[in-house]
C-alpha cells in the first residue's frame, strides 16, 4: 500500500493534528507498514504546477489534496478522517510463522 503526503508524517503543532501524520499513525496503529509518497507542492495549486503524485491522487479522489491512500487491492481513499476510519476498519493480518 501507498500513502501520499505533503511533505512530511511529523506531527506539527496544529490543531486536531497535521492530516498526514493522523492518516500515517493510523494505519501504522492498524498494522500497516505503507510506503510513503510525498506528493510536495500544494494541493490549491493549478494542475500545470502540480506534482506526478498530487496528479495521480487527483486522478482517483478527484482532488489534489493529501493525504490519500492507495490499498494494494487498487482501492482509493482520500482524506485524513477516512483513512483513519478506513484503517480501524481494516486491521493488518499477521502472518503465522508456523503457516
Amino acid at each position: 500500500m501507498k500513502l501520499y503526503v505533503c511533505y512530511t508524517t511529523a506531527q506539527l503543532p496544529r490543531p486536531g493534528g497535521h492530516p498526514c501524520a493522523n492518516a500515517h499513525k493510523a494505519l501504522r496503529a492498524a498494522g500497516h507498514d505503507p510506503e510513503v509518497v510525498h506528493a510536495l507542492s500544494l494541493g490549491a495549486m493549478p494542475r500545470f504546477l502540480q506534482t506526478g503524485a498530487r496528479k495521480k491522487v487527483h486522478e482517483h479522489t478527484g482532488k489534489y489534496w493529501v493525504p490519500a491512500l492507495e490499498t494494494d487491492d487498487g482501492e482509493w481513499v482520500g482524506g485524513s478522517q477516512n483513512i483513519v476510519q478506513w484503517a480501524e476498519e481494516h486491521p493488518a493480518v499477521a502472518v503465522s510463522a508456523a503457516g
